[in-house]
């Protein structure tokens, strides 16, 4: 079994990967600083409490353990807050990125999985997102994951450090069994949202903008299941592992579904309704992002078949009546 150092382990998207990691047959070390993630969420490997910022601990870390590749989730990732906080994002993003790659570099691990995101391009409105799309992020949450694949290719270069690079938008559902799922505090995702205000926990969903040029006036996003999405990062890993070439690879499903969709369909997994309240739209939305993975379906055999609907509603819902993390 090999070791894979997988920062933010903690999180939502990094301990669903912990859990396929292990079920592949590698060691997940979990490294987490906590502040976005939960200890309760780290059961399928080591975890080491700290931070990207603290090259000594970093460089304990690879010592201790050896890892052969390394699973880089840890990021802040709030578009909003990196509008008003830029620095917060370039420090940390950035700079925690950056130590990372050179504590890897040093420890001679040359496997580098990272997780981007689809806001490296921008707002492109309307058209399906490839590999091949020019990025042009336009806050700086997307401009510091932009940053940070720039950095990979550089040390690509200088250090023979080899990378796969994943980027998406809309991360959705949960662990079928219901080990371990999504838990923010504060949420701001569309479906554990929709499901708090099911439940109670809020008083209504509401729907920003209702005048979109679309056929329910509601905005259009690409929402691909947590499980389908860390598999594809495992399949990235083996890619790398096998010997494959540095690579960047988008997953979406390339066709969306609207905000009202998404209600709808909670509607026929819970059978409760959803109150709503229709509010204006919020800036910088776009009408409708998409993204295919043509790429990742060829090159690395990945399908996302769990990321209907009904599939990443009915395992958010199972999670969300009993799931919950402590500190």
């Amino acid at each position: 079994m090999a070791n894979v150092l997988v920062t933010g382990g903690a999180g939502y998207i990094g301990s669903h990967a912990c859990k396929v990691l292990a079920a592949a047959g590698h060691t997940p070390i979990t490294y987490d600083n906590l502040c976005t993630g939960w200890e309760d969420a780290v059961k399928f490997g080591p975890f080491e409490a700290g931070d990207l910022l603290d090259r000594p601990r970093l460089d304990a870390v690879f010592a201790q353990y050896t890892p052969v590749a390394v699973m880089h989730f840890a990021a802040l990732s709030q578009v909003g807050e990196s509008v008003t906080d830029p620095g917060l994002y370039w420090r940390n993003n950035v700079g925690g990125s950056l130590n990372l790659i050179e504590a890897a570099t040093a420890a001679g691990c040359e496997n580098f999985v990272f997780s981007s995101t689809c806001a490296t391009y921008g707002d492109q409105d309307g058209v399906t997102l490839t590999e091949d799309t020019a990025q042009h992020p336009i806050n700086a949450y997307g401009a510091s994951k932009r940053a940070v694949e720039d950095i990979l290719r550089n040390f690509g270069h200088s250090h023979g450090l080899r990378h796969v690079i994943f980027r998406y938008f809309n991360v959705a559902g949960a662990d079928p069994a219901g080990e371990i799922g999504e838990f923010h505090q504060p949420e701001t995702h569309l479906i554990p949202l929709m499901l708090d205000a099911i439940d109670g926990k809020r008083p209504a969903l509401t729907v920003f903008g209702t005048d979109y040029d679309t056929p329910d006036g509601t905005c259009i996003r690409d929402y691909v299941h947590v499980m389908d999405l860390v598999e594809a990062h495992v399949k990235g890993l083996e890619w790398l592992i096998d010997g494959g070439a540095p690579a960047v690879f988008n997953l979406g499903t390339g066709s969306g579904f609207s905000v009202r969709e998404v209600i709808d369909h909670s509607r026929a997994v819970t059978n409760k309704s959803v109150p709503i309240v229709e509010g204006a739209r919020r800036a910088g939305d776009c009408t409708k992002l998409v993204s295919g993975s043509d790429r990742a379906m060829s090159e690395l055999g990945w399908t996302p078949s769990r990321s209907t609907l009904e599939a990443m509603i009915t395992d958010a819902w199972r999670w969300h009546q009993n799931g919950h993390y402590d500190k």
